[in-house]
């Protein structure tokens, strides 16, 4: 299901909106404008695990030995690249 919502913007906006419809091949406005919403709100959501990842992190940190394997899986990684 969707929602339909006005909303009121300044001249300005609307124009430069206008403007990257044309430049980017969307096809309305709306369709613009939902890209950008949808955009805004992924990188939000993306914050957000961020800042539990360091609550996690925070809260209960690596032991030693955790932090050991890590480092050596990683080199293992890089090592085992066909660089």
């Amino acid at each position: 299901m969707s929602k339909m919502i006005t909303l009121r913007m300044p001249d300005e906006r609307v124009t430069r909106i206008d403007e990257l419809v044309e430049m980017e091949s969307y096809e309305s406005r709306a369709s613009f404008i939902v890209a950008a919403i949808n955009r805004f709100v992924e990188e939000i959501e993306e914050r957000e695990i961020d800042r539990r990842i360091v609550e996690g992190y925070t809260r209960l940190p690596q032991t030693h030995e955790e932090q050991r394997w890590a480092e050596e899986s990683a080199r293992r990684s890089i090592a085992a690249e066909p660089w």
